[in-house]
């Protein structure tokens, strides 16, 4: 028996070294449903954008990586075979925005022979799902040649690469930009949907676009232009328990009851990153601890909750008022901050406070932000659940975040933007 399987592993085990070339992905539509077949098996996608910790999406249950580009596009694809995932490979199309000029053909023919190149470079390995051409291409544009240049791309790949299907990924889902797609871009096999708080809707959104073929979600966070705003213009973000609740919903609500056009999602970040804050998007914090939402992907992905469940967060609030109360505090005065945290298997929870000065190097697009340094001192040294608060002395917009941790990885997290005004 035992000699048994250990000749059916090294036999698996073969296989799997034997596959060193492509591995045939392509879109089925049968009986006006879409499917995407990998090795002519049925592969629905349950992908994470960013794949900064690959082991840990295939221990959720995840099957797929997303990138915005293909810089490090060998480590990224190494990684993904080493963990049995595969990548939807970003080709990263310069967006107007950013300066670029489609109406200069000399500028566009450039940017088709490097992104042929990248093609070139990655076509052929055994863990590549599909293309992403460009992301949030209309995003603050005003040119509509940029869709003819998608067009080009998406053409070039079928030449050079028959293996793998092309997507291009749009900032939400408007008619203009599916009329413009529909007849611009017949080479692009599906539309990818970076989407937010209207996860939930985007099946009717596809529809009443009049988009008929395949799609992906490739984001769905909650964006902070979505949030509630306070008088200073700061952006009220969820805590991580209140973001555990509103994914599970909006997937259950839309990806799942979706059979006919949708090909599967990627999550946003798989990863942790500073936009507007260092929690705002990231599953993850700057240490690499996991919040409720990884707990709840690992549902979605899986059907069945992690052993050990992350910490959840029910209430925060400092001088007694909640993140979207408008917090107002004096100079120099001290306020009381408290956290409701609990643990679901009872592990003993320690706690972390940060005050930082509000984010002002704010950029759109999930462009590059720079982190804001922290303000020490003004909160008690080995701070626990319940503690003070000394407002700094400087007028303006500030946040307090607290961090509970339950000494196996996982964290729950808040926090509160206030503001500094002397009476």
């Amino acid at each position: 028996m035992k000699a048994h399987l250990l000749l059916s592993l090294l036999t698996l085990s073969t296989v799997a070294c034997a596959q060193t070339g492509p591995v045939k992905v392509e879109v089925k539509q049968t009986n006006g449903r879409y499917e995407l077949l990998r090795g002519g098996k049925p592969y629905f996608i349950k992908g994470a954008g960013g794949g900064q910790f690959p082991e840990r999406i295939k221990a959720c249950g995840g099957n797929s990586i997303r990138t915005w580009t293909t810089v490090g596009g060998e480590k990224v694809l190494a990684e993904a075979h080493k963990n049995g995932l595969t990548v939807m490979m970003g080709l990263d199309v310069v967006r107007e925005r950013h300066g670029f000029d489609y109406n200069d053909p000399k500028a566009v023919a450039e940017q088709l022979q490097r992104l042929r190149a990248d093609v070139l470079r990655f076509k052929d390995s055994p863990d590549l799902l599909f293309w992403g051409i460009g992301n949030e291409l209309n995003l603050e544009y005003t040119n509509p040649k940029v869709w003819d240049a998608v067009q080009q791309i998406a053409q070039m790949i079928h030449e050079v690469d028959p293996n793998h299907p092309t997507s291009t990924v749009l900032a939400g889902l408007n008619q203009q930009e599916v009329d413009y797609i529909k007849a611009k871009c017949p080479a692009v096999d599906i539309l990818s949907i970076n989407t937010y708080a209207g996860l939930a809707s985007i099946p009717q959104q596809v529809r009443t676009t009049g988009w008929k073929g395949p799609y992906v979600v490739a984001e769905w966070p909650t964006g902070h232009w979505e949030s509630p705003v306070t008088p200073w213009k700061a952006s009220v973000e969820e805590t991580s328990s209140q973001k555990a609740a509103v994914y599970q919903s909006r997937y259950e609500a839309s990806v799942a009851k979706d059979k006919t056009q949708c090909l599967g999602t990627y999550v946003f970040l798989w990863g942790q990153k500073q936009e507007r804050t260092p929690t705002w998007y990231g599953l993850f914090t700057e240490d690499g601890k996991e919040s409720e939402v990884v707990d709840v992907m690992q549902y979605l992905w899986s059907g069945a909750w992690p052993k050990n469940r992350a910490p959840h967060l029910a209430s925060f609030t400092l001088n007694n008022k909640q993140a979207t109360d408008n917090v107002y505090l004096q100079p120099g005065q001290r306020y009381p901050a408290a956290v409701a945290v609990t643990d679901p298997n009872q592990d003993q929870l320690t706690y972390r406070w940060e005050l930082l000065p509000e984010s002002t190097d704010l950029k759109s697009g999930g462009d590059r932000e720079s982190r804001p340094v922290a303000i020490t001192g003004l909160i008690p040294a080995g701070a626990k659940a319940q503690t003070t608060l000394t407002a700094p002395q400087k007028e303006g917009a500030y946040r307090l975040f607290v961090y509970a941790y339950d000494g196996h990885d996982n964290v729950a997290t808040a926090n509160i933007p206030f503001y500094v005004q002397a009476k």
